[in-house]
């Protein structure tokens, strides 16, 4: 049965101010909060129900259909360690080709937990990952921003720090993501210590790891048991990190390495296949449903031979590709439908699942960038995804992130957030009654209905101009593009830090300074 409780008052939420203070620390000092924060959304409770593209026949076939690729295809560990815990669990093996017996396969992800928690270093911006529950995570790995003039370049780390404070500014974001974009002036080998010290020290929200390197996994969980305990982090989610499988059907070695790290230590990972429809699966959406959900499978399967019980999440990203040029496309109709498939898979499995949002094809932020995230904004939310991620700031697929993008997405994350919520009968009494007050060819703008509600009725954006071409012009015409980069740079200079205690920051410098020396300037 839906929940039909009523919907949260947005306007009322971005008016409520937490108490938060500095931190210390460990678990006592996470009890602490400052005095002065930002706003900030609870993770969404969607009250509107799922959308099932095909009927439950058709998933039973597309999972049966995965069921057999793992055991007569098989799906290829290249790690000599995974091949032994595979070996140890009764699978059959073939040099690194394993296949998989569907009874081992589901009784494996059987265990993961259906739903978990994220602390933050803030308490109350803790999130339920799993269940009704969506939290919105802006995107990560972009090589070039497009910054506050407009211009394209590589991106740096005071740009990556702007960007963690625009996440900590934006209410509607639940997480600070971590490579939202890359540092490139720092040397690769050490660029990992740099990210998360950023993510931790500019946002007191959900943050995410790092995979490129098993050695960078253990940073990142030094770095967050200094922050928030070594006892804590033992037994509690802090971090969600990305591992992708290569289509078709390859858990490499450095993903698989980054995989047991964070498994091992309790902390989930998104088992997310990369498919380029068309390119590294068949081209067929249906096809590559069924061959995404093997590869999905057979690495949260493995989770649970590092760690039994330990959380994960069930994830894809799949784009289709140009066929006349090769490229990704972001949103089309196929990706949107694929996510419906998805979605209906992961409520089998009972899995918590990541999908993706507002990923765009688009150069810059216009109207190609607005069609194709309204696109598969709406097949993730009608699709019950739990972990939405490259919800803000998402150019180029992902080769850039825009500040601009970045500000304006999460303006549009606020009317989704109202969508996802359903609709709210708790005043249609009295809205009944404004009715007979004011009777035939009269206005509501005076009733006592309409002065409790006026701020709260509707989605009132700011950015979005509804102004007379007049005004409009008078403002100095600027498209939404401007309009976002102006409200960008008014928010940065209005950023307050939400302050980590000065111990702990000092530890998390000692620690970058002790790898900094450690580590190599370059990769070999």
């Amino acid at each position: 049965m839906e929940n039909t409780r009523p919907a949260i008052d947005t306007h009322e939420l971005s008016k409520q101010v937490s108490a938060h203070g500095r931190r210390a620390g460990g678990r006592e000092g996470r009890r602490t909060l400052r005095a002065k924060a930002v706003p900030s959304f609870p993770a969404l409770t969607r009250n509107i129900p799922v959308y099932e593209i095909v009927p439950d026949e058709a998933v039973e076939l597309i999972h049966e259909e995965s069921l057999k690729i793992l055991e007569e295809v098989g799906c290829e560990f290249r790690d000599a360690q995974a091949i032994d815990l595979w070996k140890k669990a009764g699978a059959k093996v073939d040099n690194t080709r394993v296949h998989i017996d569907r009874a081992l396969l589901m009784q494996l992800v059987g265990q993961i937990p259906s739903e978990f928690v994220q602390h933050a270093r803030n308490p109350e911006r803790s999130v339920t990952i799993g269940g009704k529950n969506s939290v919105f995570v802006p995107m990560y790995g972009a090589p070039y921003v497009r910054d506050l003039d407009n211009q394209r370049r590589y991106g740096s780390l005071a740009d990556l720090n702007n960007f963690h404070k625009l996440a900590y500014m934006s209410p509607t974001l639940h997480s600070s993501s971590s490579i939202i974009c890359e540092p490139m002036e720092i040397a690769v080998p050490k660029r990992h210590l740099h990210i998360i010290h950023s993510a931790l020290k500019y946002s007191d929200k959900p943050f995410m790891g790092i995979v490129t390197a098993k050695e960078r996994a253990e940073d990142v969980m030094k770095m967050a048991g200094i922050v928030f305990g070594d006892d804590f982090v033992r037994d509690n989610t802090v971090v969600v990190s990305i591992t992708n499988c290569n289509s078709p059907l390859v858990w490499d070695a450095t993903m698989l390495d980054a995989l047991k790290v964070y498994a091992a230590h309790n902390q989930p990972c998104i088992l997310a296949p990369f498919a380029l429809c068309g390119a590294s699966t068949s081209a067929s959406a249906v096809g590559a449903v069924a061959q995404v959900n093997a590869e999905a499978l057979a690495g949260l399967a493995f989770t649970q031979l590092v760690r039994p019980g330990s959380p994960q999440i069930y994830g894809q990203f799949m784009v289709t590709v140009d066929m006349k040029s090769g490229a990704p496309m972001g949103g089309t109709p196929e990706a949107a439908q694929m996510m419906y498939l998805m979605g209906a898979l992961a409520r089998k499995y009972k899995l918590p699942w990541r999908t993706s949002g507002f990923h765009v094809g688009s150069k810059i932020n216009d109207a190609q960038a607005g069609y194709e995230a309204n696109m598969l904004m709406h097949a993730a939310i009608l699709s019950g995804a739990n972990y939405i991620w490259h919800v803000a700031g998402w150019l180029e697929a992902g080769l850039c992130a825009g500040y601009s993008k970045f500000v304006t997405d999460t303006e549009q994350l606020a009317g989704w957030y109202k969508y996802g919520q359903g609709l709210d009968f708790s005043d249609f009494k009295d809205a009944m009654q404004a009715v007979r007050e004011v009777g035939p060819a009269g206005h509501f703008l005076g009733t006592q209905h309409t002065l409790e509600h006026f701020e709260s009725a509707f989605f009132m954006p700011s950015l979005m101009d509804f102004n007379s071409f007049e005004q409009w012009s008078a403002e100095g015409a600027k498209d939404h593009d401007e309009r976002g980069r102006d409200k960008a740079r008014a928010m940065l200079g209005q950023y307050e830090e939400p302050k980590l205690d000065e111990a702990v920051d000092e530890a998390l410098r000692d620690f970058i300074a002790r790898r900094e020396r450690e580590l190599p300037n370059s990769v070999n």
